[in-house]
This record gives structure tokens, sequence and C-alpha cells, in this order.
């Protein structure tokens, strides 16, 4: 570790309000005992009031309120810190050899006590993430700096209907995590509109020399809401989609990303959606294909027939 980490870690575990020992600092930091007075000496001459008691119970210790920053935190604080970092690692954070070094320091900067109590609240925290294929981290690293020094990228990409990638030019305005999968917002050079891009399809990224101008008022998070799930209200044309079954069932469609946007009413047995009619023969079936027997469309009359015909085409794919 550094030497001004190191010392910045004195600094710290002194600031516990805990006396401890030359020799208790260096088995802590992993360094020379002598190398643990050197750096006391050097925190005193820069004017941190170190007190050293002598004797068998002495050591080192700060002056009483020497150091309230907001860089030094509470337990909770730390707690929180900790947790949200691993939600962090889970989520492919992309900065994550950083974030386990930060996470490192802030147990190490903590005194017994408190280290014990980090550790018991994070031995029974754990987040899993439905992770799969190869690391997207590169990638995501890449995005991050271009979303912040505002650069352009050139990306290798393919979507999820064609076989060979295409090669463009991207503006990154920024970065969202949704539903398990990362995404960049961004001005696309090919189409000339801004789109949605997945990083788990971006096969190749490098930087380019084009900077870019993002405007203040953007939002990645609304551009990206908006498109995926646009508001109805004062629509013509929308159509009801009725759905009863047991309620477990009709909670799990309720919560669902898209349908539960959509919800009108629910009631005990019940829930009634409001959608337009082309999403519900585009994609609702497939999403109700799973629930069986343990829910049944009321209305449209259109939806029933589409959910047998989709059943029927399953039926003769599987007796071929």
């Amino acid at each position: 570790m550094p030497k001004n980490d190191n010392m910045l870690a004195i600094l710290w575990m002194l600031n516990s309000g805990v006396k401890m020992t030359a020799k208790q600092i260096s088995e802590k930091l992993e360094i020379n005992i002598r190398t643990v007075y050197r750096y006391i000496d050097a925190l005193c001459a820069s004017g941190v009031p170190i007190i050293s008691d002598t004797g068998h119970n002495g050591g080192y210790s700060l002056l009483n309120n020497f150091i309230r920053a907001p860089l030094l935190f509470d337990i909770e604080e730390k707690k929180a810190l900790l947790h949200a970092a691993v939600f962090a690692k889970e989520a492919g954070y992309p900065l994550s050899e950083a974030l386990g070094n930060a996470t490192s320091k802030l147990k190490m900067y903590s005194n017994q006590e408190q280290e014990s109590i980090l550790s018991r609240h994070l031995a029974g925290f754990e987040v899993i993430n439905r992770r799969g294929g190869t690391s997207v981290q590169p990638v995501l690293a890449e995005l991050e700096q271009a979303v912040a020094n505002e650069f352009s990228v050139e990306i290798d990409y393919r979507t999820s209907h064609e076989e060979q990638p295409k090669n463009r030019v991207i503006d990154p305005y920024g970065m969202v995590y949704w539903n398990n999968k990362w995404y960049t917002v961004a001005f696309c050079h090919l189409r000339n509109e801004i789109r949605s891009f997945r990083a788990d399809r971006i096969l190749q990224i490098k930087r380019t020399q084009i900077i870019f101008k993002r405007s203040e008022a953007f939002s990645a998070r609304e551009f990206f809401m908006q498109n995926l799930l646009p508001d109805l209200a004062g629509k013509d044309g929308l159509i009801s989609l009725i759905i009863e079954g047991r309620s477990e069932a009709l909670d799990d469609l309720c919560l669902h990303w898209f349908l539960g946007h959509h919800l009108k009413e629910r009631t005990s047995n019940q829930a009634i959606f409001l959608l337009e009619e082309k999403s519900i023969h585009a994609y609702v079936p497939y999403f109700l294909l799973s629930y069986g027997k343990s829910i049944q469309v009321i209305e449209p009359q259109s939806l029933k027939e589409k959910l047998v015909a989709v059943a029927s085409e399953l039926m003769e794919y599987y007796q071929l």
C-alpha cells in the first residue's frame, strides 16, 4: 500500500477512539514497526495531535474530537456502502477492482469491534444475479469513460435478428442497468438518432478522436424507459385485456415489467390491463403461455385465438 494510504489508515484507526500500539498498527497494515514510527512522526509534524502513552497500557491515540470529516463514516454508513458494493459487483460494475480495493480499505480502517459487526452483517447478505456468457466489464469500462469524457466510440454491434454485426460510431450519453442487463443510450451516427444498445451485444469497442457534447437536460433513464414503456394515457385505439385466475398468478402478472405498466384495475380474481391491440397480439401471448391453467383470458376473443395458434404451432413443432 502506498505511503499516503498507510498514513491515512493510521489516522482512521486512531480516530476510532481505541488506543493502539505501534506493534498492533504494524500487524494490521502488514508493515515494519520502524515504518510505523516514521509515519507517526510525519503525522505529528503535519499537525495531527497524536498522544503517546508509555507503560503497560500505553499506545497511540488522537486528541478527542480531532477529526469529524465526511470522509470518516459511522458503522451504519460503512454497512450501507459495503452492502451497496455487493449489489454493484453482482451487476457487473465496470470498476469492480477499484470497488474491491475501496471496500477492503473501508474494513481495514475500522476498529476490531466495527470489523466484527461488518463481517456479521456481510456474512448473511447475498445477491444472486443471472449472469452468463462472457463478461461485459471491458465494454462497460470503455463506455463509462466515453460517457464521462464525451468522446465517441466505434463498435461492432449485433442485434438479436442479425447474424452479422454492423460497424457504427456512437456517442454514449449514459449507461442504464435494467432487468439484469447493461445498456448504453447513445446517438447513433449510422441511424442519425438516439438509440439504446445492449452492452453484451457489443462485440468490439474502441475509442475515436471525435468529441461530442451531451445536453445537460438529457436523461438516459427517462429516454430508455419512455422507449421501453411509452405512456399511452389518452391514446386512441386502446383495448382492455381481462384476465382471471389464481391470486398468486395475477399478482405475478401485475408485477410483470410490461403488463404491470398497463394495469388499469385489479380485484381478488381478476386483472384488467389497457394496451394497444398490436402489443396484445405481438407480445402478450408469449408472456401468458408459461402460466398454463392458472389464468384464463376473458377478453379480447382475438387473444384467445392467438394463444390457440401459438400453442398449436408449438405442438406441431415438437411432433415433427
